[in-house]
């Protein structure tokens, strides 16, 4: 018998920046109690950068655009994808030394153990990023 495995979690939040300390504190609070220490810190890291890019780029700003979190363990990760309304594709920048925005990719680039942009089937694009459940790993 195959082992059944975990129903993701799944959120949608208005495209408003309230929505990303919503949405850390949601992701937070569903990670098992023995995977806190472990991944709380990073996983609310990536959740906050990926929820503000989609709040400011992927959003049209109407009252009806909504960002969309997944979550689930899966391969020895546990996965968080970000999805919003937008077209746009991101991308790693190499901001100046003096810029104020441009590095949200780049923390996520560093923390995450994989991760990837997607289109999504019908409108708009997710980020999916992967943080392993074994610490080094």
């Amino acid at each position: 018998m195959p082992e059944i495995p975990l129903v993701p979690v799944h959120w949608r939040f208005p495209a408003h920046p309230a929505s990303v300390r919503r949405a850390r504190h949601a992701v937070a609070e569903s990670l098992p109690d023995f995977l806190r220490p472990h991944l709380c810190d990073d996983l609310g890291l990536l959740t906050s950068e990926l929820v503000t890019n989609a709040v400011r780029h992927g959003a049209c700003r109407e009252d009806k655009d909504l960002i969309e979190l997944v979550l689930w363990p899966a391969d020895g990760h546990y996965w968080l994808a970000v999805s919003d309304p937008g077209t746009g594709k991101p991308v790693l920048a190499d901001p100046d030394t003096d810029a104020e925005n441009g590095r949200g990719l780049l923390l996520v680039d560093r923390l995450a153990t994989a991760w990837a942009v997607r289109p999504r089937p019908t409108r708009g694009t997710s980020v999916i990023a992967g943080l392993s459940v074994h610490p080094g790993g």
